[in-house]
């Protein structure tokens, strides 16, 4: 029998962390490839709290021996003084053997902008991949996080949308390809740089404020075999 379980937030080595953390709690993550979201902003623009959970999973077996889920949401709060996002992604492979093997890929872009000075931010990126007694079988989960902060609200204009949406087409190829897990890892890394690549363009030219604007990358990838 062979088990692997790892459930644990990591942020990409790369990312940075100029946002303000507060104590705003994020709620529970939904149900397989669900997305949950609450308006950030009236109509009056006067600051609101926001949350959004968005959640990816993935089954194989013996019925079914290959599955493969993947999500990219883009969420535009607007003005906020607090937000709750949580990003989850969870892959399982069960009962299936080297000579019969499973394949399950989950994978789950979240984009979250969020505009203020003071904005207390929960952010939580998770993502699981396990197998249970499946011999040579394959699973991954990843989950990936953007987080842009401005001090005025910044809306992606068309010319963002199509590269993200481009990017979004890509990234539903790769999920549901026959790369081995290494590869599809470092594929998916590439289109998640892609991704902040856009946000940091789109950030560039956004209003000048004593507050920089920043762009963050979670990154939480769990595979089997390998890590």
């Amino acid at each position: 029998m062979s088990s692997h379980r790892k459930a644990r937030s990591s942020n990409h080595p790369f990312a940075r962390h100029a946002l303000r953390m507060g104590l705003f709690a994020a709620g529970a993550a939904g149900v397989a490839g669900a997305a949950a979201a609450v308006p950030a902003q009236a109509v009056t623009g006067t600051a609101h709290a926001a949350f959004a959970s968005d959640h990816v999973f993935s089954h194989a077996d013996r019925a079914h021996h290959t599955r493969a889920e993947d999500s990219f949401t883009i969420r535009q709060f607007g003005t906020v003084n607090a937000a709750g996002v949580r990003n989850q992604a969870n892959a399982v492979s069960t009962g299936c053997s080297a000579d019969d093997h499973c394949r399950s890929v989950a994978l789950s872009f979240q984009i979250v902008t969020i505009a203020g000075e003071r904005t207390h931010l929960n952010a939580v990126n998770l993502s699981d991949a396990a197998n249970k007694e499946c011999t040579g079988c394959q699973t991954l989960a990843g989950a990936y996080q953007f987080v842009v902060s401005t001090p005025a609200p910044l809306t992606l204009d068309a010319g963002a949308g199509h590269k993200l949406a481009d990017i979004h087409r890509r990234l539903d190829a790769l999920t549901r390809s026959t790369l081995p897990a290494a590869e599809l890892k470092q594929r998916v890394d590439g289109l998640a740089g892609e991704v902040s690549a856009v946000l940091r363009d789109a950030v560039a030219h956004a209003p000048k404020a004593k507050a920089q604007p920043t762009v963050t990358l979670h990154r939480h990838l769990d595979g089997w075999p390998g890590h």
